[in-house]
């Protein structure tokens, strides 16, 4: 829905997952082959990814302030299971926190929220306030009060709605 640029960082997996779901026409880009092999996904994690999916969607919609959409399995719950190891390039020092198992969709998600929470940018992404989008959006607004995946769309809907419903 959004022409926002992407999250920074490693949020942008999160955003690009959470994003997989059009709630408006119900379209869910993980049903398709090209949907899963952007996350390298097979047809039988695909159930895995919507939980995980949908407990991200929830986690972002409350840094947002807006209560759960659905009865999910706890963010924290997921990612528990997650192998996540502590690597040091050699070269310079520095060190990061990344997936044990390569291919691993929770394990990358888990990596990205770490890194989020070094950066304090975890907050920053949200999921947009208009119940028939959820749209996942990094919010560079600098009071970080964002709102809505796009103030064109999602935002005007909101306000011609309560401008409407001052007028009958």
């Amino acid at each position: 829905m959004s022409e926002r640029s992407p999250a920074p960082g490693g949020l942008d997996v999160i955003e690009a997952l959470v994003n997989t779901l059009d709630l408006e026409t119900g379209a869910d880009s993980l049903g398709t082959p090209e949907g899963r092999a952007r996350f390298g996904l097979t047809e039988d994690e695909v159930p895995d990814a919507r939980d995980l999916r949908e407990s991200l969607r929830a986690a972002l919609l409350a840094h947002a302030g807006h209560p759960p959409h659905a009865t999910v399995t706890p963010l924290g719950e997921l990612l528990a299971g997650a192998p996540l190891v502590v690597t040091v390039d050699a070269a310079d020092g520095s060190a990061a926190l990344a997936p044990a198992r390569a291919g691993s969709l929770l394990a990358r998600v888990a990596a990205a929220v770490a890194e989020a929470l070094v950066a304090g940018t975890w907050s920053r992404l949200k999921a947009c306030e208009a119940a028939d989008c959820h749209w996942a959006y990094y919010d560079r607004s600098p009071a970080g009060r964002g709102r809505w995946c796009s103030m064109q769309v999602c935002g005007a809907r909101a306000k011609m709605r309560r401008y409407r419903a001052k007028e009958a």
